[in-house]
């Protein structure tokens, strides 16, 4: 099991990568570490304490080529780097545990209502995504039937794409009123 460490720093070159598309330096340079890694910080605004060991980022660089999410490619005197379709899905896996809605300051007094409907063969994705939807803070009013007080459509957007549902099997309805909704007002500390 690799250390907290080495996850952060695999996750920055990730999303370093994913950002720049593909880095590229010279192919002969002995000094690999040094070159990438301003880069890779630069994409990613990461906010360095004090410095990232380079050993410790030249590992994560090994771990992550050894583990097919990146890939180095020799074009002339330059290596490119790139993510891997692997790679591209764990950032995936990465951005949708970081997701949160956004609290606007003032409540507009409209609730929107998800409802999903995953068949039963994708029981592991649509447990998955109610966990997910639990966890973003939605009050379920039945079984696949949530409602939050605020707009959630991009968050609602990057969730569908995630686990690729279509607008009929995961919608949003916005409603001015629904019935018993003191416990949601509640719930959602909105009184």
């Amino acid at each position: 099991m690799r250390n907290q460490k080495g996850k952060e720093i695999s996750r920055v070159i990730l999303k370093g990568l994913l950002t720049a598309g593909a880095i590229a330096i010279a192919a002969t340079t002995p000094y690999f570490v040094p070159m990438i890694m301003p880069k890779i910080l630069r994409y990613t605004r990461y906010k360095l304490k004090k410095h990232i060991d380079k050993k410790r980022f030249q590992r994560s660089f090994s771990y992550l080529k050894n583990q097919g999410m990146i890939n180095f490619e020799y074009r002339g005197k330059q290596l490119y780097i790139s993510l891997t379709k692997e790679g591209k899905q764990k950032i995936k896996k990465y951005n949708v545990d970081d997701l949160r809605i956004k609290k606007p300051k003032e409540w507009d007094k409209k609730w929107r209502i998800l409802i999903f409907d995953v068949k039963e063969k994708n029981k592991i994705k649509r447990e998955a995504l109610r966990g997910k939807i639990k966890e973003l803070g939605l009050f379920q009013l039945q079984k696949s039937v949530w409602i939050y007080p605020y707009d959630f459509k991009k968050e609602l957007d990057f969730l569908r794409n995630f686990f690729s549902l279509t607008k009929n099997e995961m919608q949003i309805i916005v409603a001015t009123e629904i019935e018993n909704y003191q416990e949601a007002e509640n719930f959602f500390e909105l009184n």
